[in-house]
């Protein structure tokens, strides 16, 4: 068992907006009855929602033994028939308005339904599985990454110890289920017998802030998109007495925006904690400490509990000094297994040995504290200059906070995308100035938003329909 629920007893283990909550021990309850339908462990594909019967399912199903792959209400139906199909589960677990073909529905609860699907029960499974999630990152296709018990014990275990959480927390939902920063939310805090505060509504929303309200939630995650939201909604004026600990993850912050969260938390009392990750890591590899969250503002902090960074040059040499930059990389149990591209995968065990190339490059200050300067495929040759795309973004985003803008583009040609036209030539000028690069290199456009997922990731991908 991943946590025990029956020795947290009556304690509430989740309430949803609506108002229904189960305590621990009737998780326990419902969840024994839920993998008794099930019956034996086996793939189950699950369409989630921040609601109360998708909770049930993920909860029960990594309880019980039983490996449920996550996927998005919004997974576009293309892909949900390609992964159904490659993967063969022996069950779906999903919304009860939900109709799969030759599907039987044979178990309902809160709203979610347990269909029993035609595939023989020919999957197999290595003992160590026990998650799929999908990983698109900012660009390309979902694909599963494979994670198993001790990924998530592990990573759940370094997040209760820096986050020093205990049985009082009450987190609300503001990410989605299957992305992995909002799943390691929920495991850490029902590892520690937490009051989960799950809804679907997004912070935008007046209903959200009056479930906050109402419920005194204490914490909340957000990528920076979501700041960046919080901060155009005038959050700092908020009368929220009950919320203590902020977390943030899922990109860099732009450096004003964290000094200014970084100053308010701390002359207020609250906790203001940047993480970074990758689902490849199951979810957390770095923290930056709340106690030095504004001196040490725009780095990702040290390396959780029980994991452990490195440089490397390009020759795969070990950095030792500071303040150079080279590949980052990873090590800790918290590595996950592998990818996923089929079913016939699922039988694999660890291919990665603990050990994560981040693709990330970054270096480190004198004290140990790691920066992220960019991604090794966010880097353009520009006339023979090389340009960080990610340093190029940031840097706009700095000089015009108030403006969605994203940079992307391909050898000798950057593109700036904004979504405020009278505002490109300044934007386009500002960032030659900066660079020193040949004017003819950069091309400014307006677009009607900015593309992200569901998780507040730019869609890099998107972007190249509109390159020249």
């Amino acid at each position: 068992m991943m946590w025990t629920f029956d020795r947290f007893g009556s304690q509430v283990a989740v309430v949803d907006e609506f108002g229904q909550r189960l305590s621990y021990a009737e998780l326990a309850r419902e969840g024994r009855a839920l993998c008794q339908a099930v019956g034996s462990r086996c793939l189950v594909l699950q369409v989630c929602q921040n609601t109360l019967g998708s909770f049930l399912g993920y909860a029960s199903f990594l309880e019980g033994n039983i490996v449920p792959a996550m996927l998005g209400a919004d997974t576009n139906p293309e892909t949900l028939e390609a992964l159904y199909q490659a993967y063969a589960p022996k069950f779906l677990w999903v919304p009860e308005g939900m109709r799969v073909k030759k599907c039987m529905p044979v178990y309902k609860r809160f709203g979610y339904q347990l269909l029993a699907t035609p595939f023989e029960d020919r999957t197999q499974l290595h003992a160590d599985l026990a998650l799929l999630l999908t990983t698109s990152g900012s660009t390309g296709s979902p694909k599963f990454v494979r994670q198993s018990y001790r990924n998530i014990r592990s990573n759940t275990d370094s997040i209760v110890e820096y986050l020093e959480l205990t049985a009082g927390e009450r987190p609300i939902t503001t990410l989605p289920m299957h992305y992995t920063y909002g799943l390691s939310i929920i495991n850490s805090h029902l590892d520690v017998g937490a009051a989960i505060l799950l809804t679907d509504k997004g912070i935008a929303q007046k209903d959200f802030w009056s479930f906050f309200k109402a419920r005194e939630a204490t914490s909340f995650g957000g990528v920076p998109y979501t700041y960046e939201m919080l901060d155009r909604m005038r959050f700092t004026r908020m009368d929220l007495p009950s919320l203590k600990v902020m977390t943030q993850a899922g990109g860099k912050l732009s450096l004003a925006l964290h000094e200014k969260l970084a100053r308010w938390c701390l002359e207020t009392g609250r906790k203001f904690y940047v993480m970074y990750g990758q689902c490849e890591a199951t979810a957390r590899m770095s923290y930056l400490p709340w106690t030095r969250s504004l001196e040490k503002a725009g780095t990702i902090g040290i390396a959780i509990p029980g994991g452990r960074f490195e440089l490397l040059d390009g020759d795969g040499t070990v950095i030792t000094q500071p303040e150079i930059t080279g590949e980052l990389r990873y090590h800790g149990d918290n590595v996950t297994l592998g990818y996923a591209q089929s079913a016939a995968d699922l039988v694999l065990g660890d291919e990665r040995g603990g050990v994560l190339d981040t693709g990330d490059m970054a270096k480190m200050d004198a004290d140990g504290y790691f920066t992220i300067v960019g991604r090794q495929k966010r880097f353009l040759k520009i006339f023979g200059n090389r340009v960080n795309l990610d340093e190029a973004e940031g840097l706009l985003k700095a000089a015009f906070p108030d403006v969605d803008l994203v940079c992307g583009g391909k050898d000798d040609h950057l593109y700036l995308f904004a979504t405020r036209e009278d505002l490109l030539p300044e934007l386009r000028r500002y960032l030659i100035e900066k660079t020193g690069l040949n004017p003819v290199a950069f091309h400014a456009k307006v677009i009607p938003e900015i593309p992200h997922n569901d998780a507040g990731k730019t869609l890099y991908k998107e972007l190249e329909q509109y390159y020249d």
